[in-house]
C-alpha cells in the first residue's frame, strides 16, 4: 500500500521505554491533550471517561508512580506526564451498566490524546502494569468508575528501533490477517 495514503503518525508510532528525564511538558500542552480527549465522539455522547493527570515532579505524578508494577516502574516515572485512564462502568449507586460501549469510548479518547501528543512532538506508551485497586483507593475513585489503563507521555530518548522490551514489538499482523470479511478476500480466522 502506498505510504502516502496512510498518515505518517500511523507509520511512525511506537511505545517508548526511555523518556527524556529533563523534558518538562508545558501546562498548555497538558490542556491541549485533554481537550483532544474531551472532543472524542462517544456512544450517545455519554463521554464515559476521566483522567488522573500527573506531571513529573508534582504530587499526582508521585502518587501514580507509587502504584506502578515493577516492569513499568523501571521506565514510566521518567515520562513527562503520567495519565491514569478511567471508565464509568455503572450508573452510580446501581449495578446497571452505564454504557456497553464505555471501554471502546475510553479507547477512542486515549487514541485522540495520543494523536494530539504526536502533534506536540511527544510519544505515548499505553500500559496496564499497575495496581488498579490501589490506584482507585489512592484517588478515591468511586465504585461505579474503573481505573482501566495508564499512559506515559514525553520525549523519547534514542532511536525508536532501540526501544526493546515486553509490549514494544513493531511487528504488525498483515491486513489480510486483521480483515475478518471483505469482498474479494478470504475470511480471517
Amino acid at each position: 500500500m502506498p505510504g502516502d495514503l496512510v498518515h505518517a503518525f500511523a507509520l511512525q508510532r511506537f511505545s517508548p521505554l526511555r523518556f527524556d528525564p529533563d523534558h518538562v511538558i508545558p501546562e498548555a500542552h497538558v490542556d491541549a491533550l485533554l481537550e483532544a480527549a474531551r472532543r472524542t465522539p462517544s456512544a450517545g455522547n455519554s463521554q464515559p471517561w476521566s483522567f488522573v493527570v500527573g506531571r513529573r515532579g508534582d504530587d499526582v505524578h508521585t502518587r501514580l508512580v507509587r502504584h506502578l508494577a515493577r516492569s513499568s516502574g523501571a521506565w514510566a516515572p521518567a515520562a513527562s506526564l503520567l495519565v491514569a485512564n478511567l471508565t464509568q462502568r455503572h450508573v452510580e449507586g446501581t449495578d446497571l451498566e452505564y454504557s456497553e460501549f464505555a471501554h471502546y469510548d475510553l479507547g477512542q479518547a486515549v487514541a485522540h490524546l495520543t494523536f494530539q501528543a504526536h502533534h506536540l512532538g511527544l510519544a505515548v506508551h499505553q500500559f496496564r502494569a499497575f495496581d488498579r485497586d490501589a490506584l482507585a483507593a489512592e484517588f478515591a475513585v468511586p465504585a461505579h468508575w474503573e481505573v482501566t489503563s495508564m499512559a506515559a507521555l514525553g520525549l523519547p530518548l534514542g532511536d525508536p528501533h532501540a526501544h526493546q522490551g515486553a509490549g514494544t514489538s513493531r511487528e504488525r499482523r498483515t491486513r489480510d490477517a486483521i480483515t475478518w470479511a471483505r469482498v474479494g478476500r478470504t475470511q480471517a480466522g
